[in-house]
């Protein structure tokens, strides 16, 4: 260190990224890291549901970037925090997305001039063409995403929001045209030729100021990054990211990836939780800042269906299609690519503020930016793990536990010599005991259907995505009418405003229809929520509540109910302690709102 430092004198500053190439060598590859779930605890509702305890409650590998579970920060947890009327949101990860199908499918050319000679030019290459935006009504809430979250907040249901800022992110195509076209098909670029669509939703500034925080570590949250002359880097130091090291990496040419935006934005964060409901699939996001003229990820494809929606500046893209049916909606994302191995782009262009482009898992693609402008984009992925496949590798597993104990043809042992005429060297050989083997095979699989646990499936698929979810983010009536706003404190020498007064005529709904879900396990009947969950991914355990099997037609009213209020008394419990318990439980967990606030504040 001694020497470096005197040699630093001699030639003067040294900089970040030649520091860390000097300490750690340069060419180390970034290590894709997956979030592991953690164990989930108890709670149970009796007569008077008692409180139990508190159920428990992607970046790019040596190949490419993790599309995985959009990385969620390390930050201290609160309780779904209370915005301005509406506000919050969360950035996804840029991940390559697989689904080539047949080519990209084309929509009206945009009629905005040519792309400048600062760099290359739009060009479909048979691909998606580019499409005009069209005007947004702003009215008296604004424009840009803080305009959008306080016009949905009006919405009484949260599945109207999640469709509507759904059919905003995808203006002007309607979503079923999008849906039927392009979701898992082909590449899709919206022009807008408006740089303030995205206003509020992420900047340069929202970026400082995560950095300022204190909080951003480099490799948990933050990755510094470079792609020059067909070599990719990660050149993370250890520790805390501080503005001065961070910004030092970025004047000397590298990228930075801010991985889960929604722990540092609040705005992010409202935006992911509720488009999250809209895909019925972890909606994740990440940031990418990139400086003039450079690139900082190799070629990819992602296993995710990525939307890049360009925040500031301007990026070159390429896309590019599958390049086997192999890599057609893949499983998993690719290892770094070489440019030999790319082919010809299916659709080229440069994105500009306000701009999308749409791609579905499995298509390559690489972005680098022009030599006069940065470039700050945030991807929002979605659907990873979430195909046909994934699904059945919960479904058969029940199914053939379920037969194995109820069907005794399951029971019944292999015949003594399979060993001899079945098995790979045996396979070419005609043998009836063999085809006898192969038949009752087949007959076996057939059969799990009628065992299959189709719903019970469905709702472990459930739980899962609601352990990924974000917590909703409240507006101020929202938090006027829920546990959130309850004026309890320690007041005078001792607390005061403590009693939860619920009765038979207070009016209660769900927060959120998508907030609950009802699963009966081995263990009981158990109602899963999200409104305890961590802006950081699976910082904290699945939450539920062990309910009596009593109380499950209650949920299935609210749940049934919703948007509606609906009066306690009505609640189908048995009793009318047992409707109040139910609900002041419900409550307590930010699981039910009232039409009036309990308390005035």
């Amino acid at each position: 260190m001694a020497a470096m430092v005197a040699e630093q004198r001699e030639l003067g500053r040294l900089s970040a990224l030649a520091v860390y190439r000097r300490m750690a060598g340069a060419g180390r590859m970034e290590r894709r890291r997956r979030g592991a779930p953690l164990p989930a605890g108890r709670k149970r509702a009796k007569a008077r549901p008692r409180r139990g305890r508190a159920g428990g409650g992607g970046s790019e590998p040596e190949a490419p970037p993790p599309a995985a579970p959009p990385s969620r920060v390390e930050l201290p947890e609160e309780a779904p925090v209370e915005l301005p009327e509406e506000v919050p949101v969360e950035a996804p990860v840029e991940l390559p997305v697989v689904v080539p199908v047949e080519a990209p499918v084309e929509a009206p050319m945009d009629p905005r001039p040519e792309a400048t000679d600062a760099g290359p030019a739009a060009k479909p290459r048979g691909g998606p063409k580019a499409m005009p935006g069209g005007p947004r009504p702003a009215g008296q809430d604004g424009g840009g995403v803080s305009g959008l979250l306080r016009r949905l907040a009006r919405l009484e249901d949260s599945r109207q929001r999640a469709a509507e800022l759904f059919r905003w992110l995808l203006a002007p195509v309607a979503p079923a045209e999008f849906l039927g076209r392009h979701w898992e098909r082909a590449p899709l670029l919206l022009r807008r030729g408006d740089p303030g669509y995205y206003a509020g939703l992420f900047s340069t500034a929202d970026f400082d100021a995560a950095l300022r925080g204190g909080e951003v570590h480099f490799g948990t949250h933050l990755d510094v990054t470079s792609y020059a002359e067909g070599v990719r880097e990660t050149h993370n130091p250890s520790g805390r990211a501080l503005p001065a090291v961070v910004w030092d990496f970025y004047q000397n040419g590298c990228s930075l990836r801010l991985l889960c935006p929604q722990a540092f934005s609040p705005t992010v964060w409202h935006f992911l939780s509720i488009l999250q409901e809209q895909f019925g699939s972890m909606a994740g996001a990440n940031t990418y800042l990139t400086p003039p003229g450079t690139q900082g990820f190799a070629p990819h494809y992602d296993d995710i269906e990525a939307f890049v929606l360009q925040l500031e500046g301007k990026k070159h893209w390429r896309v590019y299609r599958p390049r086997t049916d192999a890599e057609v909606l893949p499983q998993f994302s690719s290892a770094n690519l070489t440019q030999a191995e790319l082919g010809e782009p299916v659709l080229e262009t440069v994105l500009e503020a306000g701009d999308l482009l749409y791609f579905p898992r499995g298509f390559i693609h690489q972005g680098d930016c022009l030599p006069d402008a940065h470039s700050l984009h945030i991807t929002v992925s979605s659907y990873q793990r979430n195909s046909w496949g994934d699904f059945l590798e919960k479904l058969l597993p029940a199914a053939l536990q379920m037969a194995l104990e109820e069907d005794v043809e399951y029971r019944r042992g292999l015949p003594m010599d399979y060993l001899q005429y079945m098995g790979v060297a045996n396979s070419d050989a005609v043998d009836a005991r063999r085809t006898a083997f192969v038949e009752k095979v087949q007959s076996l699989i057939k059969k799990l259907v009628d065992y299959a646990p189709i719903d019970a499936a469905v709702d472990q698929r459930a739980k899962s995505f609601l352990h990924d979810c974000l917590p909703p983010v409240l507006t101020q009536s929202e938090k006027a009418q829920s546990v959130y706003g309850f004026p309890a404190r320690w007041q005078d020498g001792g607390p005061c405003n403590v009693d939860i007064l619920i009765t038979k005529d207070t009016e209660v709904r769900l927060l959120r229809h998508g907030i609950v879900r009802l699963c009966n396990e081995e263990a009981g009947v158990m109602l899963y929520y999200t409104t305890e969950n961590s802006r950081v991914y699976h910082k904290e355990e699945p939450k539920f509540l062990e309910l009596d099997p009593e109380y499950t037609d209650s949920i299935e009213f609210l749940l049934s109910s919703y948007p509606n209020y609906v009066s306690v008394a009505d609640l189908p419990c048995e009793s009318l302690e047992e409707k109040i318990s139910l609900a002041t439980l419900l409550f307590e967990k930010g699981i039910l709102t009232t039409k009036k606030p309990l308390a005035k504040i």
